[in-house]
């Protein structure tokens, strides 16, 4: 009867583990698509007004938060104020080459491409939060 017992709590174990397996590795590929289908577009600089703003970017295993200041059409500095990340903490160096190179689309950081990926569109949903109507 212990025996009975055991091999049930034992069974009850591993199924508890191939479901929890499953769970993550249904994360993980449902993480991958959502950054494979990111896509950065460059937002015109000149049309964002002067401030600081916030955005962020979550794809479930990734996401990052960040604050954006602008100061006449030039991207004056990039603060992260939150990176959950797997592996890819120097991504956040993505930041420096987006303020010197005045552009979203910069090179990833080797390594931490999909972290980079997550930091950049971040960016842009906090500087497209400054534009203003295109002038007629």
């Amino acid at each position: 009867m212990r025996m009975r017992s055991l091999l049930t709590a034992g069974a009850a174990c591993l199924l508890a583990g191939l479901l929890c397996g499953a769970v993550y590795l249904k994360r993980v590929v449902d993480y991958q698509r959502a950054v494979r289908e990111t896509r950065i577009e460059e937002v015109d600089l000149s049309r964002v007004s002067d401030g600081t703003y916030t955005g962020e970017y979550d794809t479930g295993l990734v996401s990052a938060r960040v604050e954006v200041r602008v100061e006449s059409g030039e991207i004056m500095d990039i603060r992260i104020l939150e990176h959950k990340n797997e592996r890819g903490g120097p991504a956040e160096a993505v930041t420096e080459a987006i303020v010197s190179q005045q552009r979203i689309e910069v090179d990833a950081v080797s390594g931490a491409t999909n972290s980079s990926t997550i930091i950049k569109k971040a960016v842009e949903n906090a500087l497209r939060q400054g534009l203003t109507a295109p002038q007629s």
